[in-house]
């Protein structure tokens, strides 16, 4: 097993988060985090565990500018790990020639940290179901949700990802699948569904007239961040599209 140490550094009363960072000896790697848990009544035990998210940020944001989403997250329930993928030391994100190819590294990297934070935070916390998995990423960090989860990997129940642009949806039927959409970026050929694959795979994409990839974070407008959260909170509560 791979060793961690989970050092807190910050305490914050708003929606009771923990901001740290977790080790990855193998790697040499230390992972920023924020921890927030469910503000609902529901009891969470290892008879009856509390659902987890894994939140990605985009590229070049902080992993602690999605609060509009950990705060909607944890009223529905849910223990959100909010996660910084990219540290000084990591080469930087390329941005001309075949972006599929020359980004894989940073993708298949970030699908390692996911991989490596769940094997590790669900010996800390045994009262949350880490094995149904809600991966949700904004841009790059949506890029890096889906790449896990074309993986096979067995653990991940649902994806969300707002406005990622590179790496295709996951297709399949165990796995269920939210992409809110922007107004201004469109996606590569092939990251989003057909009709005919929606249909087959219960995907879901839902487009935010008016809206900026770019304002998916706290930085953004109000009535955006809210549209974001309606969307997220009527999908996961199994009104599902709309």
């Amino acid at each position: 097993m791979k060793s961690f140490v989970l050092i807190i550094v910050l305490l914050s009363s708003v929606f009771s988060a923990a901001a740290g960072t977790v080790y990855d000896e193998s790697r040499d790697r230390y992972i920023p985090i924020e921890i927030s848990h469910p503000t609902s009544q529901r009891e969470c035990s290892e008879a009856e565990k509390c659902p987890v998210a894994f939140l990605s940020a985009g590229y070049g944001v902080s992993h602690i500018k999605y609060s509009f989403l950990s705060q909607q997250l944890n009223q529905l329930g849910y223990m959100v790990v909010a996660i910084g993928h990219e540290l000084e030391s990591d080469p930087p994100l390329s941005v001309s020639g075949d972006l599929y190819e020359s980004r894989r590294e940073n993708w298949s990297r970030g699908a390692e940290t996911l991989d490596f934070i769940k094997h590790n935070l669900e010996h800390v916390h045994q009262n949350y179901d880490f094995n149904n998995l809600l991966l949700i990423g904004h841009s790059n960090g949506g890029d890096i949700s889906s790449w896990l989860a074309n993986q096979g990997t067995d653990y991940i129940a649902t994806v969300i990802t707002l406005d990622h642009r590179r790496v295709p949806l996951p297709r399949s039927t165990e796995i269920e699948v939210l992409s809110i959409r922007g107004s201004d970026y469109p996606a590569d050929d092939g990251v989003l569904p057909s009709s005919q694959e929606s249909e087959r795979y219960g995907i879901c994409v839902k487009k935010i007239a008016e809206s900026r990839h770019n304002d998916m974070t706290d930085y953004g407008p109000v009535w955006l961040k809210d549209e974001i959260a309606r969307t997220v909170a009527n999908y996961l509560t199994r009104e599902r599209c709309g």
